[in-house]
């Protein structure tokens, strides 16, 4: 059985990737794929791991864990979703790395779900949007405690996967910008599911409609509608035009207000993430989607 693991990151999608997917329930069914609920697999995981690495018996743990997410079926493909996988927000840095739990993470799933094909999907997200966003996440915890007093234009996602990568070389990574999330909302969905691309998805402008103008999804979809059979490429460009025009601005503004930061480290950190997201697509076993 192939199962991905969605595991965030944090402050991405936020839980819509799952909503669309679920949106599928019977076209999923239909191609013998599973997407049971999170709280079927959620905590269980997390604790099964946990007694995992205190263990000295040879416990069924994968059967217990599989038939309380799946019973007694048998899909050719299962999708998990959990972006505290990795750790919670205020424990996603320490010692200027990016969850630097991960790869234990990925060992105790590799091991529990021994004999499976395991894939890991993971969001991306500048880390001058990043941060601020973790540390919004934690009003009660000191900002020099969620950010480890890091050095911010020194965090690298690359750093990330490259750990992932030698850690379980076994288990493909599939990444994207949460900047393009918006555009490539129906690849995503279907790369996820394993779906042929042409295969047509319900949800596919969820992510739209949170940041563009009632208006502009009704002139969207209308303009959808008066011209079918556009291909993937035209549709994107179609959606960038579209959010040239409507987007709601307060969705789309981030607040970067941190004590100390400056317009220029904030332009310096996106630089560096662009240059960060050139050297992720060319790590061996990691496959970026893009606009």
């Amino acid at each position: 059985m192939q199962i991905v693991l969605h595991a965030g990151a944090h402050f991405t999608d936020e839980g819509k990737l799952l909503g669309s997917l679920t949106k599928n329930q019977d076209l999923l069914a239909q191609n013998g794929i599973a997407l049971p609920p999170p709280s079927t697999y959620r905590r269980q995981i997390r604790d099964t791991l946990g007694q995992m690495s205190h263990s000295i018996m040879a416990t069924d743990f994968k059967g217990a864990v599989m038939g309380g997410m799946i019973g007694d079926a048998r899909p050719d493909r299962m999708i998990l979703s959990n972006d505290n996988f990795f750790g919670v927000p205020r424990r996603a840095i320490r010692d200027n790395t990016l969850f630097p739990h991960a790869e234990d993470r990925l060992r105790g799933a590799s091991a529990l779900f021994y004999g499976e094909e395991l894939e890991i999907f993971l969001a991306i997200r500048n880390p001058a949007t990043f941060v601020p966003a973790l540390v919004a996440a934690s009003p009660n915890h000191p900002i020099e405690e969620v950010t480890d007093n890091c050095d911010p234009t020194a965090l690298r996602w690359s750093e990330l996967i490259i750990r992932i990568r030698n850690a379980v070389p076994h288990i493909p990574v599939t990444v994207w910008c949460n900047e393009d999330t918006p555009i490539i909302w129906e690849e995503i969905m279907r790369e996820m599911a394993g779906l042929d691309p042409a295969t047509e998805v319900a949800g596919a402008t969820d992510l739209l409609r949170t940041i563009m103008s009632d208006e502009g999804m009704t002139r969207l979809e209308a303009f959808l509608a008066e011209h079918p059979g556009v291909t993937e490429i035209q549709k994107r460009r179609i959606y960038a035009a579209f959010l040239d025009k409507f987007a709601i601005e307060d969705a789309i503004e981030e607040e970067l207000d941190l004590p100390g930061w400056t317009d220029q480290m904030v332009e310096q950190m996106t630089q560096a993430y662009d240059e960060d997201v050139y050297l992720i697509e060319r790590i061996p076993g990691v496959t970026v989607l893009t606009p």
